[in-house]
């Protein structure tokens, strides 16, 4: 059984994660509308990987005797100047989920669920790679500026991203 504070907690991350995909999702389609396609193809697959994080949480509640409850998801930003504003906007929500686990993480040690700790443990762990790629992805876009062709060829090397679960 799990502490009422964090599984509230809990709860609203998950429905956190699925705003997350959704955000991502309208960063995609901003990104087909501009016709870059290997950019919404990047945006699409970080949705993938946000809905699989709202499930693992949605399992973790369930396996723990718990009832997962879905809230409303507010509409995200669909308008943007650029691509690297998304991707700015994107590091942003990432490093908002990461300071969310922090708290989550917080939460656990204070009621010493350990095996909550440990489930948290492998978000913290995919929190810090997320923000390395959206400032990975950042530093390249300023890098490339205003170079149509190595836009071009950066593009097609994002269309080829795909989300693995098992990875």
């Amino acid at each position: 059984m799990l502490n009422k504070q964090l599984l509230d907690a809990l709860n609203d991350q998950m429905n956190h994660e699925f705003y997350a995909a959704h955000a991502y999702m309208a960063m995609a389609a901003y990104c087909d509308k501009e016709s870059y396609e290997g950019f919404a193809n990047f945006y699409i697959q970080q949705a993938k990987e946000e809905r699989f994080h709202g499930m693992k949480i949605y399992d973790y509640i369930n396996d723990r005797g718990e009832h997962a409850e879905f809230k409303a998801i507010e509409a995200p930003k669909v308008e943007f100047n650029s691509i690297l504003e998304t991707f700015e906007d994107g590091l942003a929500q990432e490093r908002d989920v990461t300071r969310r686990f922090y708290h989550l993480s917080e939460l656990a040690n204070e009621t010493k669920d350990f095996a909550t700790i440990s489930f948290l443990n492998w978000f913290l762990d995919e929190q810090v790679e997320e923000e390395a790629t959206f400032d990975t992805h950042i530093d390249y876009l300023k890098r490339i500026g205003d170079d149509c062709n190595t836009l071009y060829l950066y593009e097609k090397e994002l269309a080829n991203r795909s989300f693995d679960e098992e990875a």
